[in-house]
């Protein structure tokens, strides 16, 4: 089974072809290419993303990425047995060229069409690596997601939290903009982390030691702003010392959340209490080698494994998309090319929102 895969969601353009044995029970994938075109230099200027500009340069390169996709993986349109793209959610502008560049080459070659979710190619991606089973706890953390879900097959998820206000990935860059570190802001704070003092700051680490499973980092951002404002101009080490507080906060918290994910996680399974939880961590913020850690001696705390992909896998990619279009095509899921592309698609769409800023929210169901 031979599929091609389109990310546009965001400010990577990226083509891939991933590969998999069908009849297979728990199913890896061999990436036969994985191209991507990081759109750095538009919008470092900006420090930031901007939709429009994001848009216009994937359908400036979408069509040669897709090109060397197929080269590099020596196949042709012909080979394919599905066209797999991210229809949401993301900026809805390079969602839309994306949808509509795989609707034509699957309309054009007479090859199924696979409207993929964004969050449910990270979701899976460990699978594409090695043979995770199911069900497993999920902690989805990147740039505009911050959750933990229970996943019990392909299309299968309950929400156990998410954020009230902020993404962690949106923390990072805000943390590395007001250090002057530059962007992406992920790698820039983890790279000023390392030479750091992590306990000079004492950053305030919101809902910990709360019930639930929800988020927040608001106040993290705010407390940071504080302190960097304050930063003397005579102490080299400053920035540093307060990337690594930060880090280490986040890591805090995330563990802290996660603690409580697993009893919630075990509780809600009686007939698997006793077996051990695989706890998958994903997304751009699963890059991060300083959370890697604490998330894996929490792991072992409980008797738990933690999977995460290879960090170039964490980020946006088309491998994802194109492994997560190979996992719905081998159950017969297939989409119309009448599918709209969807700015939101949340991954449990029966989950409550978040209360949000005013108060606590909850992402259980009740």
């Amino acid at each position: 089974m031979l599929v091609l895969g389109i990310e546009t969601s965001c400010d990577e353009t990226a083509a891939a072809v991933v590969e998999a044995d069908p009849a297979a029970g728990v199913p890896v994938g061999r990436i036969r290419s994985n191209v991507i075109y990081a759109q750095l230099g538009e919008h470092r200027p900006f420090g930031g993303v901007v939709p429009e500009i994001a848009a216009r340069a994937h359908l400036e390169r979408i069509d040669g990425m897709v090109a060397r996709a197929l080269a590099d993986a020596g196949v042709t349109f012909a080979d394919l047995d599905g066209v797999a793209a991210t229809a949401g959610p993301g900026l809805i502008g390079g969602v839309i060229v994306g949808v509509m560049t795989a609707k034509a080459i699957a309309l054009a070659h007479q090859k199924p069409f696979i409207a993929v979710n964004h969050l449910e190619g990270h979701a899976l991606t460990t699978r594409l690596i090695e043979p995770v089973a199911f069900p497993f706890l999920l902690l989805l953390v990147s740039g505009g997601h911050c959750q933990l879900l229970a996943v019990d097959g392909v299309g299968r998820y309950t929400r156990l939290g998410t954020t009230i206000d902020d993404a962690v990935g949106e923390a990072f860059d805000k943390t590395a903009k007001l250090l002057g570190l530059g962007f992406p802001g992920g790698p820039a704070v983890e790279r000023a982390a390392r030479d750091g003092d992590p306990a000079r700051f004492d950053l305030p680490r919101p809902l910990w030691r709360k019930p639930g499973c929800d988020f927040s980092f608001s106040g993290l951002k705010t407390a940071v702003r504080l302190a960097a404002a304050g930063l003397p101009a005579d102490d080299p080490r400053a920035v540093a010392d307060l990337a690594a507080s930060f880090q280490r906060t986040v890591g805090d918290i995330l563990v802290d959340r996660c603690r409580n994910a697993f009893a919630i996680f075990r509780d809600s399974r009686p007939s698997s209490r006793d077996a051990p939880v695989t706890l998958v961590v994903a997304g751009g913020v699963a890059a991060n080698q300083h959370l890697r850690l604490r998330l894996t001696d929490l792991a072992i705390t409980h008797g738990a494994r933690l999977v995460a992909p290879p960090p170039a896998l964490c980020t946006d990619n088309a491998a994802m998309i194109a492994w997560a279009g190979i996992e719905r095509l081998r159950l017969g899921l297939t989409d119309g090319l009448d599918v709209a592309p969807r700015p939101r698609w949340p991954l449990d769409p029966t989950a409550r929102a978040a209360i949000g800023r005013s108060g606590v929210g909850s992402g259980v169901k009740v």
